[in-house]
């Protein structure tokens, strides 16, 4: 009969305690909420920005009527402009259009007895190019490479002046860097060829003087990408 009691006893107070825990507080908090990890950077969409640097080149002349070479001239100076494109990435390959306009004050002067005295300078110059480029994250290797357009004015012994545009063709390479969505750094490098081109000064005492006009320019730029026109960031599901 104790036996019983007790036996009893023991399962009345195991279900009170049973019971009693069941109705407690739980110690476990709210589940944490994790915001979802930002969209990966993207190089797509339009941009606008400025460069500044400068360039070199070479122009060599040449006397048509007797068919001998001149002195050739080396100009240097400042070029600086702005520049708009477009890229698009795909993967990690960016493709892109970008056009740009600079100033620019490369000039240099020579005398050759043949010749006289003469001097050229490039006013401004533009192109409009293609981009292909490798993205490391923020980090973008390109090359470049399309239309040239130079503005060149060529005096002869100070009589004697031609303003003349030039169309040729342009080819380099650069690396970009973005701070942020927005912002990026740029470096780049570029060779242009601008072709043959006669002049016929009334000064000298030959029917025509050609000149062939090549240009080299490292510099140093800027560039905003607008938000506009570019691919929409991944949608990330909360929980």
């Amino acid at each position: 009969m104790l036996r019983k009691l007790l036996t009893t006893t023991a399962l009345i107070c195991l279900a009170g305690g049973t019971a009693l825990a069941a109705d407690l507080p739980s110690e476990k908090g709210p589940p944490v909420y994790a915001p979802p990890p930002p969209p990966a950077f993207s190089w797509s969409g339009v941009y606008l920005g400025g460069q500044v640097g400068y360039g070199w080149g070479t122009t060599h002349f040449v006397d048509n009527t007797a068919g001998v070479g001149l002195n050739g001239l080396s100009q240097s100076g400042v070029v600086g402009g702005a520049h708009i494109g477009y890229n698009y990435q795909v993967s990690q390959f960016v493709f892109g259009l970008e056009g740009d306009v600079n100033g620019s004050s490369e000039r240099d002067s020579t005398f050759d007895p043949f010749a006289g005295g003469y001097s050229l300078r490039e006013n401004i110059d533009a192109s409009i190019r293609g981009r292909v480029g490798y993205a490391f994250d923020r980090v973008l290797i390109y090359a470049t490479g399309g239309g040239a357009y130079g503005n060149f004015h060529t005096s002869y012994n100070g009589v004697d002046a031609f303003n003349t545009g030039r169309i040729g063709w342009t080819v380099g390479g650069g690396l970009e860097y973005a701070i942020d969505n927005n912002w990026s750094v740029r470096a780049e490098y570029r060779y242009t060829d601008y072709g043959h081109t006669t002049d016929f000064p009334s000064s000298e005492g030959f029917d025509a003087v050609s000149h062939h006009i090549r240009d080299n320019r490292v510099q140093a730029g800027f560039s905003y990408k607008f938000d506009i026109f570019s691919p929409p960031a991944p949608i990330v599901s909360k929980y």
